[in-house]
């Protein structure tokens, strides 16, 4: 949450600064500002609301200056307001910070601080920081920082820049991302990649409490020892155009049209398509360690989270390996029994989602096998996984609601279980041979079936204004049925809610009426029986039921949908990976009928990297 950008060079640093913002907005939109040096002097913008604002304030009086910082904030101390936007400074203006995470002794400080003098104007945890470098100021920044960091508890990426140092910028970070962009004559910083790749490819990914000193000329990175150590830059291969709209009306239609391009490079990633076989070095252990095997935790939130109950079905299904899923903000504090032979999974599409992390760590010190799936190379899950971590192959996703990634993570998993199956001995070389085929088709066939938008888009204009939504399925209809309904929340602030449609009679089914609009999903063979049954349960009560269901299953559904969205015929582990595709492009077309912000969802932001 939040977004830092940060520019030293010999251009003028607000029009970078800017550009970089509009870049991180998706992570933070509730204020903006920037601070910009020139010789010794720092001066200030800062505006409540989106960048829009910041901007129209900058047009008519502009910060000069060739060295800046800037942010994008989303609230978690001190509502959203001029003076609670970052940056913030010493009482004196000479040092100047942008911070994304959470001080979590900010009060003990800030009380200390008072009584040294040190007046407040913002409710920020952030401020506490500002004063307590001037207080603790020996004369060089980068020691006066070190010894700041030594006193702060909880999470913190900072940039810093001092009118006692002109020439030079300073950053840190502590569970919180922050990269280093380098290059020839100017360095940039920000907390995610698609703000510098504008500016250059060659990023260094800082560890937790080191400090990168910038120059123009030059970037020297210091350990949490207070050591220099040399540079270790990775190449970005994303384009500029995979972090901007390309036509599309917003990020999310876009990115949900990058679907099957995304499955076919997440799937060429993992399977040699020429022989149709696993690539054994793109999966983080072997028959024996695979064999020993005696449970599966997956942990992750939100999105991710649902990816991983998809997980649960598919991996005990094809190796008979039992899984269990959990909340990752719940997982360390329930006490988990885990140990060796235990495996533990954490999914996160950002790699930075700060319950994850944690819930990682703690699976780690208990004795677990600790591996990853995420979408960011570099990323702090992902250096702490070490070599047991997977990757997708999404690009960046810059929509607030992840759609893309997602699939993108349900594709990751059904290859994780065929995986686990055949070197288990659980799942029959000829069964896997036809799920990787299989696998192989589906980008074509997602293609194909985005041609559904218009209908989709139809429906959505008809049904915009319903107050609630229900979605219903058994098995993995279910699991899907819980993101079909979450992405509706998050872009169209419908209430809506997933149930399995064997619980209907156990409460649910009260609070259907005359007009609810229910959306079954009805893609598993084994259970459709079973679900046709419920779909007449809430149709005879008022419902107006829309049905997905793959074409085997079209002609018994139509006998009571109101509306049908027919998806190929395909084996019904990988039918989630087709039928999320029609209720993402409700869950759009919903939200664009409503009139709602789509790419930034109010109160919500892309990366959660605080608890």
């Amino acid at each position: 949450m939040c977004g830092i950008v940060g520019y030293i060079g010999h251009e003028q640093a607000q029009p970078i600064l800017l550009e970089g913002l509009s870049r991180l907005e998706y992570r933070g939109y509730d204020s903006a500002g920037i601070a910009v040096m020139d010789g010794g002097r720092i001066s200030l913008m800062k505006a409540k609301g989106r960048l829009a604002n910041l901007e129209e304030r900058l047009t008519g009086a502009p910060l000069a200056g060739c060295i800046g910082i800037g942010h994008t904030r989303w609230a978690t101390h001190g509502e959203p307001s001029d003076l609670n936007a970052h940056p913030h400074t010493d009482m004196k203006g000479d040092i100047a910070i942008v911070h994304n995470g959470i001080i979590e002794n900010h009060e003990s400080l800030r009380a200390s601080l008072i009584q040294q003098g040190c007046v407040f104007v913002s409710q920020t945890d952030t401020e506490v920081v500002a004063h307590l470098l001037n207080q603790l100021w020996d004369g060089s920044m980068l020691s006066t920082l070190r010894r700041a960091m030594a006193m702060l508890e909880g999470s913190y990426a900072l940039c810093v820049i001092s009118a006692r140092e002109p020439g030079v910028l300073y950053c840190t970070r502590k569970d919180s991302p922050l990269v280093v962009g380098l290059s020839d004559g100017a360095q940039y910083v920000a907390s995610d990649i698609p703000a510098l790749i504008a500016h250059t490819r060659e990023v260094e990914l800082l560890d937790d409490k080191e400090i990168a000193v910038l120059t123009a000329e030059s970037a020297t990175v210091y350990d949490a020892y207070g050591h220099a150590r040399d540079l270790h830059p990775i190449h970005v291969d994303w384009d500029v155009e995979a972090a901007e709209k390309g036509g599309y009306a917003h990020f999310m239609l876009k990115e949900i049209h990058e679907e099957p391009a995304a499955l076919q490079k997440t799937f060429s990633a993992h399977v040699d398509p020429v022989a149709m076989k696993l690539r054994e070095e793109a999966f983080p252990f072997t028959e024996q360690e695979a064999r020993e095997l005696s449970a599966l935790t997956i942990v992750a939130c939100g999105t991710a989270y649902h990816a991983g109950m998809i997980g649960k079905y598919v991996i005990e299904r094809l190796a008979r390996l039992p899984v269990v899923v959990d909340v990752a903000s719940e997982f360390r504090y329930r006490d988990p029994i885990m140990g060796k032979g235990d495996l533990f999974l954490a999914v996160s599409q950002s790699g930075e989602t700060a319950d994850t992390l944690a819930a990682m760590r703690e699976a780690a010190r208990l004795g677990a096998k600790v591996m990853a799936l995420t979408n960011v190379v570099g990323s702090s899950i992902a250096r702490e996984a070490g070599k047991n971590v997977m990757y997708t192959y999404a690009g960046p996703e810059i929509a607030v609601a992840s759609t893309k990634a997602y699939i993108t993570q349900v594709e990751m998993m059904v290859l994780l279980a065929i995986d686990l199956g055949l070197k288990r001995g659980a799942l029959p070389r000829e069964k896997a041979g036809e799920l990787l085929a299989a696998l192989a088709a589906l980008p074509e066939k997602a293609e194909a079936l985005l041609a559904c938008e218009a209908d989709v888009a139809r429906f959505a204009s008809r049904h915009y204004d319903r107050k609630h939504v229900f979605y219903i399925g058994r098995g993995l209809d279910y699991a899907l049925s819980m993101e079909a309904s979450l992405k509706l929340k998050e872009v169209s602030y419908i209430m809506s809610e997933a149930y399995a449609a064997g619980e209907l009679k156990h409460g649910t089914i009260a609070l259907i009426e005359q007009g609810t609009l229910v959306c079954a999903l009805l893609t598993q063979p084994r259970l459709a029986d079973k679900t046709l049954s419920n779909i007449r349960e809430v149709k005879s009560r008022g419902a107006r039921v829309l049905t997905v269901c793959t074409e085997a299953l079209r002609e018994r559904a139509a006998v009571d949908a109101d509306e049908l969205w027919v998806i190929p015929d395909i084996p019904e582990e990988l039918a989630p990976l087709l039928a999320v595709i029609p209720v993402q492009l409700l869950a759009y077309y919903m939200a664009v009928s409503r009139g709602c912000d789509v790419d930034k969802p109010r109160n919500l932001a892309k990366s959660v990297t605080v608890e």
